[in-house]
């Protein structure tokens, strides 16, 4: 039906002289607020607690974003009470009504998009191209969920007779009281999804944003209650992981765990949520995403300029701070020198460091821990392949490391193995094209990947052998598309759930028969 008909959001062109301007007015206005105070929000009131966290700039930690009231478990269980609450009259809202809340927040997002990207940029260190698409995503997320649910609410309407036996319906309702727990390096887009998919099914939810960009969370919490969210369907907690995280996965009423962020807390979090708690009626769904080692394989009959493009623009945006991202490339001998030397060529070409300046390809990484993180692995690199471009890092004003190339890696060194997201890429040179699909399953995650071939059997190959939840030929690896490229991936990547698909509503719901005698 013409009323469910979705399209994206588009990208802003910054080649237009006005959208630049924009971007340095919101950029001001963002500077105009850095440094305010933020309290938890428990059914629409706002609670001050004796714990703050300050929100730095991660291009400048000089430079004060925000600072934010962190809740303890004594605030969670008044959230928990609260959504309890508010779950038994928002499970009855009609879904046009739950949907509309949807589109007038993305109606809201849209007007403030350039706000929105500015503040990314200042509290995640995302450069304009890389936040203008995470504000784009939100937005799609919103108008593509809401459609989602009103298709499903079209569904329900469907009767099943046998005649003169029975009348049968199949519906979904709601699950209950959900956890939120989101990740920094999407922190509006993937926030904006998990939360708005869970409260659009009809479910309330309990929030804990990622530490370090919680001004964000808070500001789209705004945009929830300007779109007319009643109280206490969301309710924003942010506070420390171990803590207040621990405390939602394994609270009895918790009824659904959704996660991004690493594979050892999805692990955990996995773990916990599987132990049936004193009072527990159900067995907890977890809805998880846990990131990935990301391969690009380029084989002998390849356009190599292409290649090295999607190889380098798919390991070094956003730093390589995307699960997304590329960090192996695994290339056909008869080619490797060639496709190397260009990969060296355009990463060396990259310019990095404060992204408020439209020039940066490429910002700082999220924090202290994360650059240690990067730093030692290059140390690691150093030992297991050849440094060809980058591996400078300086943590004196900002978290910045230089897009960073290691070839001649070998399939199973950790630099090929582990997850380091950073700008780090490691090369790998094979013989064939099997034993390149070889070794791009040879990790225990299984996200995105791409090949980079006009073989078209290689092609078909690939699309049965290359086990990863998103493939793509002949282009980057990442920037997955909502309602196009529904996203998440196998094994140790997560649970399988695609994200923007059009299973993922369901995810949130559980289904219901009722038969009634004729």
């Amino acid at each position: 039906m013409a009323i469910y008909s979705y399209r994206t959001e588009a990208l802003t062109d910054f080649s237009k002289k006005e959208n630049i301007e924009k971007y340095e007015e919101a950029l001001k206005l963002v500077e105009g607020y850095l440094g305010k105070t933020y309290l938890l929000i428990i059914d629409g009131e706002r609670v001050m607690t004796n714990d703050l966290y300050v929100s730095v700039n991660p291009a400048d930690h000089q430079e004060v974003i925000g600072k934010i009231h962190q809740a303890d478990i004594k605030n969670a269980e008044k959230a928990m009470e609260v959504a309890l609450e508010r779950f038994e009259t928002w499970k009855n809202v009609s879904a046009n009504v739950r949907a509309d809340v949807l589109f007038k927040a993305a109606a809201i997002l849209r007007r403030r998009k350039f706000e929105f990207s500015a503040l990314m940029t200042k509290e995640a260190g995302k450069p304009w191209i890389e936040a203008d698409a995470d504000v784009a995503e939100a937005i799609d997320f919103l108008e593509y969920y809401g459609r989602q649910m009103l298709e499903l609410e079209e569904k329900d309407k469907v009767i099943l007779s046998r005649r003169d036996l029975e009348r049968n319906e199949f519906k979904y309702i709601p699950l209950g009281v959900g956890a939120i727990i989101t990740p920094w390096n999407f922190p509006l887009a993937i926030l904006t999804g998990m939360t708005t998919a869970a409260v659009v099914a009809g479910n309330t939810v309990l929030l804990k944003p990622a530490i370090t960009t919680q001004v964000i969370a808070y500001k789209f919490m705004e945009v929830l209650e300007a779109a007319g969210l009643p109280n206490g369907v969301v309710n924003f907690i942010p506070g420390d992981g171990p803590e207040i995280g621990e405390y939602m996965v394994a609270h009895p009423k918790t009824r659904f765990v959704s996660f991004t962020g690493s594979k050892v807390v999805g692990q955990t979090i996995y773990e916990n949520a599987s132990k049936v708690q004193k009072g527990q009626k159900w067995l907890k769904r977890v809805i998880a995403e846990m990131g990935g080692k990301d391969a690009i394989v380029v084989d002998n009959h390849a356009d190599l300029e292409l290649a090295a493009e999607s190889i380098v623009k798919s390991s070094f945006g956003f730093s390589g701070q995307k699960c997304s991202a590329c960090s192996r490339a695994i290339i056909h001998e008869n080619v490797y020198d060639e496709v190397v030397e260009m990969v060296i060529e355009k990463t060396k070409q990259l310019t990095y460091g404060d992204p408020s300046n439209f020039k940066h390809f490429t910002g700082p990484l999220t924090d202290q821990k994360a650059f240690d993180k990067v730093t030692n692995y290059i140390e690691v690199g150093k030992k297991e392949g050849k440094l060809v471009a980058g591996g400078k890092s300086d943590d004196s004003k900002g978290y910045f490391v230089s897009p960073t190339v290691f070839a001649d890696v070998a399939p199973d060194a950790r630099i090929m193995q582990e997850e380091i997201f950073g700008p780090v890429l490691s090369i790998c040179k094979v013989k064939s094209f099997d034993e390149a699909l070889e070794v791009a399953n040879n990790t225990e995650y299984g996200l995105t990947g791409a090949v980079i071939s006009n073989n078209r059997m290689h092609l078909e190959k690939a699309r049965n052998e290359f086990h990863v939840g998103n493939l793509y030929f002949n282009r980057k690896c990442t920037g997955a598309i909502v309602g196009y490229q529904p996203f998440g991936g196998f094994n140790m990547s997560g649970t399988d759930s695609k994200a923007g698909g059009p299973e993922y509503i369901q995810l949130h719901m559980q289904g219901k028969t009722i038969s009634e005698a004729l």
